[in-house]
């Protein structure tokens, strides 16, 4: 029986995230090549989801060709390629003991198909995970993050072609032989949903490119699938104790009533945005619900017996999943508002506030969260992404960001009681280790971090790094293993260039 456990484990794992697409920059050094987070503009919050999104042949070949790269912020990120050591030692100061990053497949090989990779981004990643363990870190590696190589779009299609599959295992087995040594935990896809919700981000298939658009997403989708159980075997093979995580964007969904309709409506949704994926990278097997999903869509994969014993031979280890806010489902939506969130919009919880940027603030949800998954899987839970994005400013010589510690120590909360309910918690990452572009909408203004970034929405300023508020409570967070969560005991004044 499973002891009982009233505290966060004595190995927790606790830390923040980045990503190479948002912050590295250096995107035309060194041999790399472009990938899908280059052709990315500014948008603001008002700017429709659609409008963001929406990414068709003609408006990513101008992008490709485009040399303003001022239209482009995640070309140039926060300078992380030329500030890591600076910034990894903030975040050991803060007392990490793990960090989250991802490795940009075009900075290794250029073009996502070349047999040797590109030695300066080896040596790059080399630099960059010693700099982490040497401060006592263990690195946490997600092999694909939203940066698929431009190339592979323009000359396969994307993941809907199965040819990305051999060429993604090439790119991560020269990850495990270089890398696996030293780092334990992987990712092997960034929110792996995002094929639904963040299509040509997460999956290169463009909006003109067949007749039927929605079976493209799937098909990629199911290529994914394959080529995380492939890797998942292979890195099992290079290191044995190495734990290979699938992560989805968790959209957790009540039920807007007790009318049975509206709970119907709120289970289909959770298995259509959540449970399609990690039923399928944990279990091992396509869901049981799929069929009619697939049916009523017009929907018709390819997939192979040997897919098929390759998903079930090489299950995901760990369960990853980020969480910022939740949403509510009802067969009749006529009666309700919509609201914002991560990658996709959701009806409004008139119980619940939100954020600037419209994400409604659902702490108790996480621990609901936990338990259900946890129930559901009964495989470890690593929550890698959890935060809130807020226009920070400086004033008196710091940034007072309590509306962050107060998000932060809500969840956290939260998270214990889930932990003393028996659901097993690998680690808490959150979003993110300091100021970066933005995902959705490639905004500065929108920050995340523990550590202000002098960089603005026009592309103006120092780039230098200065600790919030936010980052000496967290640091006192971690001392205690989660068990101070009180607030400062006195105003912080340190500007750090």
């Amino acid at each position: 029986m499973k002891e009982y456990q009233n505290s966060f484990p004595k190995d927790f794992l606790w830390g923040s995230a980045i990503a190479a697409s948002q912050s590295e920059g250096a995107f035309d050094i060194e041999g790399r090549g472009l990938s899908v987070a280059d052709v990315a503009t500014r948008y603001d919050k008002h700017a429709s989801r659609a409008q963001r999104k929406f990414m068709d042949e003609q408006k990513l070949m101008a992008a490709l060709e485009d040399t303003d790269n001022s239209h482009y912020p995640k070309r140039t990120g926060v300078d992380f390629y030329h500030r890591y050591q600076e910034d990894i030692a903030l975040c050991a100061e803060m007392g990490f003991n793990v960090f989250r990053f991802s490795i940009s497949w075009s900075r290794l090989f250029p073009n996502g198909w070349e047999e040797t990779p590109n030695v300066a981004g080896l040596d790059f990643y080399r630099r960059v995970i010693s700099e982490i363990t040497a401060h006592g870190m263990e690195p946490l590696v997600t092999i694909s993050h939203f940066d698929l190589p431009a190339s592979l779009v323009t000359t396969y299609g994307g993941w809907k072609n199965r040819k990305l599959i051999d060429l993604y295992v090439h790119f991560a087995s020269v990850l495990f032989a270089e890398f696996a040594p030293q780092v334990k935990y992987w990712l092997a896809f960034n929110e792996i949903n995002g094929a639904r919700f963040n299509v040509f981000y997460s999956t290169g298939v463009l909006a003109d490119s067949s007749d039927n658009y929605l079976q493209d997403c799937y098909q990629a989708a199911h290529h994914q699938f394959v080529a995380s159980a492939l890797v998942t075997k292979k890195l099992h093979e290079t290191r044995p104790d190495a734990m290979m995580g699938c992560m989805v964007a968790k959209f957790t969904t009540y039920p807007a009533t007790c009318r049975p309709e509206d709970a119907i409506e709120a289970q289909s949704n959770e298995q259509v945005d959540n449970y399609y994926f990690t039923d399928t990278l944990v279990n091992g097997e396509y869901p049981y619900y799929a069929p009619r999903f697939w049916r009523e869509n017009n929907i018709q994969l390819e997939i192979t017996q040997e897919d098929e014993a390759t998903l079930k031979a090489h299950p995901a280890d760990y369960l990853a999943f980020s969480y910022y806010m939740s949403a509510v489902s009802s067969a009749d939506k006529s009666a309700l508002e919509m609201t914002e969130g991560n990658l996709k919009k959701g009806l409004k919880n008139p119980y619940l506030p939100a954020s600037d940027w419209g994400w409604q603030i659902d702490p108790i949800g996480l621990r609901y969260t936990m338990n259900e998954m946890y129930s559901r899987y009964r495989v470890p839970l690593f929550i890698v992404e959890n935060g809130l994005g807020a226009d920070d400013r400086i004033q008196d010589g710091r940034v007072q960001d309590d509306y962050r510690i107060d998000y932060l120590r809500r969840h956290i909360q939260q998270m214990k009681e889930a932990i003393v309910d028996g659901v097993e918690l690998l680690g808490y990452t959150t979003w993110s280790s300091f100021d970066i572009v933005s995902s959705g909408t490639s905004e500065m203004k929108k920050r995340y971090g523990f550590i202000y970034v002098d960089w603005d929405d026009e592309g103006k300023g120092t780039m230098q790094r200065m600790p919030k508020d936010s980052y000496y409570w967290y640091r006192q967070v971690l001392a205690s293993n989660g068990e101070n969560l009180a607030d400062l005991p006195q105003p912080v004044t340190t500007h750090r260039n």
